[in-house]
């Protein structure tokens, strides 16, 4: 177990990848978090490094091995390619940094189950960053499920589809199924529960071959509540979930990519009629720094997060072997830069 990480009052965090995500989200989130203490950005490339730690004053570092071997550093944020993920995630708890790293964490269960392995073996936090999933409208809904207002949970249905990727990441062999998908599956286990049972599944390889550019499966839980996902690229923009009861449904809309200055809209039908309810606009991408820091300050909680990555993993390979059954096409992204869908 690493041992000597100072974490004080604050969470020192450096930023190891100048992905897209980072500059128009994650990094103005990290600056605005108390809790957060933006202490650098690294790149292969020192001139990108210093143009996205500029406006924030933090230092501009060439070489991730670099950032990883700063004192100085509690924990990073990895934005990197998403077949880097694992890799990267790995070699920061190995140095012993906490880790936020964005979904998915890994692409498989085979991945999770070494990244895990080494959160586990160096005492450390390492946190998936659904983004989605610290907007205060989530809890809202879960709450109205306790109180039954649609009666007993009978289905959830999410989707999550956006048009073609940009130019940028066309040639970047990218997977619908972990870029779009794992936001409809992971908004499935938050209201059906884990141990979700595939049914069905099918993933639309892309017409030149290679990986899957849309999917949908179909997953049952052990309570009998089903689950219906749908996502992909190259149609017209879905971001939303609906919770069907037996006395009425829950629809949200903009569910996973919230602007921050969005206050969502929640539709409650009923025997009664329709009603909407308006909640507070947050920014989710401040709350997750400030989920994240919370965790390491307190220093628990480590291991509840170590499982979701390793159920969320699962349940994207349960869906893998569904769609292909004779064996699945490569199932990670090899090049550029990952697909950005935060907004």
């Amino acid at each position: 177990m690493v041992t000597g990480v100072r974490v004080s009052g604050t969470v020192r965090v450096g930023v190891l990848g100048c992905a897209d995500i980072a500059r128009r989200r994650m990094l103005p989130a990290l600056a605005a978090q108390p809790l957060v203490d933006l202490a650098a950005v690294a790149s292969r490339d020192l001139a990108k490094a210093c143009s996205y730690a500029a406006p924030y004053g933090c230092a501009a570092i060439q070489g991730y091995e670099q950032l990883l071997a700063r004192p100085d550093i509690d924990a990073v944020y990895i934005p990197v390619p998403t077949a880097m993920h694992a890799e990267w995630t790995i070699r920061a708890l190995d140095a012993g940094k906490h880790v936020l790293c964005e979904k998915p964490c890994a692409t498989g269960a085979e991945e999770a189950a070494r990244v895990v392995a080494a959160a586990r073996r160096q005492g450390l936090l390492v946190m998936e960053s659904f983004m989605f999933l610290h907007h205060g409208q989530h809890a809202r809904v879960r709450e109205l499920l306790r109180d039954g207002v649609i009666g007993e949970l009978r289905e959830v249905s999410a989707e999550f589809g956006i048009p073609a990727p940009p130019p940028a990441a066309a040639g970047a062999a990218l997977s619908s199924l972990l870029e779009t998908g794992v936001y409809p599956l992971r908004a499935a286990r938050l209201f059906a529960g884990d141990r979700l049972e595939v049914l069905g599944a099918a993933l639309t390889p892309a017409p030149a071959g290679g990986r899957d550019v849309a999917g949908g499966a179909l997953l049952r839980s052990a309570a009998g509540v089903t689950a219906r996902v749908s996502f992909g690229w190259e149609r017209a923009y879905r971001c939303s979930y609906e919770l069907w009861g037996s006395a009425g449904r829950l629809l949200l809309d903009r569910a996973f990519t919230t602007p921050d200055d969005l206050a969502p809209v929640l539709l409650l039908e009923d025997r009664d009629g329709t009603r909407e309810l308006t909640l507070s606009a947050e920014a989710q991408f401040v709350n997750t720094a400030g989920a994240f820091a919370r965790t390491v300050l307190r220093g628990t909680g480590f291991d509840a997060h170590a499982e979701d990555i390793l159920a969320q993993a699962a349940l994207v390979d349960a869906v893998r072997r569904t769609a292909f059954p004779a064996g699945s096409p490569p199932n990670a992204t090899e090049d550029g830069c990952p697909l950005q869908l935060e907004t």
